[in-house]
């Protein structure tokens, strides 16, 4: 049998994309994210933003990792508060289904990463709130778009602050990393069972964690593009997610 039947099935959450005025939508997302659990050895599986909530839990129960990609902001009615002025696009399609399939996944114990806007859902899942707008909101702050700025991807735009002690900070093996920056919302409260685990220079969180045993961490920035040159250590991050995948994965590939 093929090496990759034995790899375990990491769901990567897609979004709904109009490429022009007249063709359906496409689902789909950066080839990035497919490319960080591919070399860490798991089988990254693209998953539609589906409403219907028995799909949804049909496709999330043959999963074993999931992987909250990055994406628009979050409806703000998701966490109980009217849209700031400077609100970005939103989809209630991809809300619908990335929550869900936190709380399930919290719930179970699956081993669950966030990225970026996958961060932000992971807490506002957990009952949390954001700064819809960093800029306006947080503007002694840093330029927390300045990738986006640059229209690059693989750039260190500033350290993180990791706590000692913390998931993250013992398997980067160390304190402080640099992380590039496309954003323009963070966390603002915190969800119940999650830690905040890293900072910006200005105090904005960068990155979260479960409080329990299982892996669920969440980073702001986007280490998807940055562990080939910038920053090799984020490897590491990808690497840890599909080993908690491979072991809780489905009985069948255990057995294997």
């Amino acid at each position: 049998m093929d090496t990759y039947s034995f790899q375990p099935l990491v769901g990567i959450s897609g979004g709904l994309i109009r490429t022009n005025e007249w063709s359906p939508l496409v689902v789909g997302h950066r080839q990035s994210y497919v490319e960080a659990v591919l070399q860490a050895g798991g089988l990254p599986v693209l998953l539609p933003p589906l409403t219907d909530p028995r799909a949804l839990r049909g496709l999330y129960e043959r999963l074993d990792g999931l992987l909250l990609a990055g994406g628009d902001d979050i409806d703000p009615i998701r966490y109980g508060k009217t849209p700031h002025p400077r609100l970005g696009a939103v989809s209630p399609e991809r809300d619908t289904a990335e929550l869900q399939l936190t709380r399930w996944a919290f719930a179970d114990s699956k081993p669950l990463l966030g990225i970026c806007c996958g961060l932000q859902v992971l807490n506002v899942a957990r009952g949390g709130t954001l700064w819809q707008d960093l800029p306006s909101e947080h503007p002694e702050g840093l330029d927390h778009y300045a990738s986006a700025t640059l229209r690059r991807w693989d750039t260190i735009d500033h350290p993180v602050t990791l706590a000692e002690g913390s998931r993250l900070a013992g398997l980067l093996s160390t304190t402080t990393i640099g992380l590039n920056s496309l954003h323009h919302q963070a966390v603002k409260r915190l969800g119940s069972g999650l830690r905040a685990v890293g900072y910006a220079p200005d105090g904005v969180v960068e990155a979260i964690e479960g409080e329990g045993e299982a892996f669920v961490v969440g980073v702001q920035g986007h280490p998807e593009t940055l562990w080939q040159v910038a920053e090799p250590r984020w490897r590491r991050l990808f690497a840890t997610l599909v080993a908690a995948a491979r072991q809780t994965a489905a009985p069948a590939l255990r057995a294997a």
